[in-house]
């Protein structure tokens, strides 16, 4: 049973929504209920509240996706839907029909849930890649999952892009974070350079494995890619921590967004004669593996 609700993300995630125009229309809505289940864990978590009342909605979540989980189908007609219950259930309903493992499910929680502290300082690159996987390339994962991508090697490219993304997020997004206590990495430009050469090595690890996805998903997703990658070249074009404090949130204009569309096509064609490589990131694959089996979750 889907519940329609609202397009989460055309509300919240343009470069997404950008992208999922090239999706068949029901690929669009599962993917959009994978988004909706995301935000609401990172509302909870970025909220200006109390933390002690973030842990409590936290929990309440958890709860609530248990309970649903464990209704039976007849008991559904007749559950009280609230907004964040109608998110859950439809991202339960679409786990079960995409064979989504719940221990995937469970990392992603894990890792929102882990920014529920007064301060976080990561201070290691293992603690920075891990977190990264947590929060997002179980999102990659989950997202090849509803594209029908079954190839493990193509699955592990997934969580890359995943990985990927929230790097450029982190070295986007590092003055929001300080003011909320957060510090993924150092707070200097030096710094937001590496996060940023880090991310186009799972970006490049990441494109090869598009070529098992399936044909009518592939252009969205090499979209996807190049969309938010441009926004790690805009961040570069700052040259230093004093433009960059100016910028504002930096992002990718629709002139922008036609541009790396248009380029998309000729990766689209590159990737006919690319070969399936290994993964670049076999190293941070390893580090990633000495606390979170990846194998299990594919």
């Amino acid at each position: 049973m889907l519940i329609k609700g609202p397009n989460y993300l055309a509300l919240f995630a343009k470069s997404f929504n950008w992208a999922g125009f090239f999706l068949p229309k029901d690929t669009y809505e599962e993917c959009s209920k994978l988004y909706a289940f995301c935000r609401v864990l990172d509302d909870i978590a970025d909220a200006d509240q109390l933390l002690k009342i973030k842990k409590e909605k936290f929990k309440e979540i958890k709860e609530t996706f248990k309970e649903i989980k464990y209704l039976k189908k007849n008991d559904l007609q007749t559950y009280t839907f609230e907004r964040h219950k109608v998110i859950i259930s439809d991202m339960i309903v679409v786990s079960e029909l995409k064979k989504i493992p719940e221990l995937v499910i469970k990392d992603l929680v894990d890792g929102v849930e882990s920014d529920l502290r007064e301060e976080i300082k990561i201070k290691t690159d293992k603690e920075l890649l891990i977190y990264s996987y947590r929060v997002a390339g179980t999102v990659g994962l989950m997202m090849a999952k509803i594209l029908d991508v079954n190839d493990k090697r193509a699955l592990k490219g997934a969580i890359d892009l995943g990985i990927a993304m929230q790097l450029t997020n982190i070295a986007r997004d590092v003055i929001e974070d300080h003011k909320m206590n957060r510090q993924y990495i150092k707070f200097d430009f030096e710094n937001i350079k590496l996060t940023l050469k880090l991310a186009d090595k799972f970006y490049e690890s990441a494109f090869s494995s598009i070529k098992k996805i399936p044909m009518k998903y592939r252009f969205a997703i090499i979209v996807a890619r190049r969309v938010y990658k441009q926004i790690g070249k805009e961040i570069i074009k700052k040259k230093d921590i004093e433009k960059y404090k100016k910028s504002g949130k930096i992002y990718v204009n629709n002139f922008g967004k036609i541009i790396q569309t248009v380029l998309s096509l000729g990766d689209l064609i590159k990737l006919v004669f690319t070969n399936i490589e290994n993964h670049q990131t076999a190293e941070e694959h390893d580090i990633i593996n000495s606390e979170i089996n990846l194998n299990e979750r594919i």
